[in-house]
């Protein structure tokens, strides 16, 4: 029996997996651009987030987001500001943290499938940022006490440009990173 014809299938098999742990990773790193301006600070998380819907689907995308929530948990430093532990769940960003996970399903289910158009990308991210905000900001106003208005005013309102700039760059960069993946047959979505 020849093992070299398994060799091929068991590294596209396990492209994926190792893809979902690069974003894992990048969501981390993005994690360290951290800028405080009250309980939400300023973070690359979703973009990285993002991406990892774009290009990898609802099921890989939800194994990076994963995999990064778990490390934090267990107590790596991956978290804004170089935080960890299940408490940051409890914390005003909680409803962000865990929000990241039906955002990268929304954003895979809305692509995957389906061939890359710009119009369908941006209205995925839109839809993605939509509801990571009233996952955040929802959770931040039951954390804090904050009436509705103040937690959007400071869960929402200052995020508002960087997540557009987020959203486009996001698209851009699936565009490049798309026909690379599709060459070494690892692209999911």
């Amino acid at each position: 029996m020849n093992p070299e014809p398994a060799a091929p299938a068991a590294s596209a098999a396990l492209r994926p997996l190792v893809l979902a742990s690069l974003f894992a990773a990048l969501t981390a790193v993005g994690a360290f651009v951290s800028i405080p301006i009250g309980p939400v600070p300023i973070v690359l998380q979703n973009f990285f987030v993002m991406l990892a819907g774009l290009l990898l689907g609802s099921r890989w995308g939800l194994a990076a987001v994963g995999i990064y929530l778990l490390a934090g948990a267990v107590g790596l430093p991956v978290f804004a500001g170089g935080t960890a532990g299940p408490a940051r769940f409890a914390g005003p960003t909680g409803g962000f943290l865990l929000g990241y996970l039906p955002v990268v399903f929304l954003i895979g289910k809305t692509v995957e499938g389906r061939p890359p158009r710009l119009v369908r990308d941006l209205l995925a991210l839109t839809a993605g940022a939509l509801l990571l905000y009233l996952c955040g900001v929802s959770w931040l106003a039951v954390v804090t006490g904050m009436k509705a208005t103040n937690a959007i005013a400071v869960g929402m309102l200052p995020f508002l440009a960087g997540d557009a700039l987020k959203i486009a760059a996001a698209v851009l960069a699936a565009r490049a990173l798309r026909p690379l993946l599709r060459e070494r047959a690892a692209l999911v979505a």
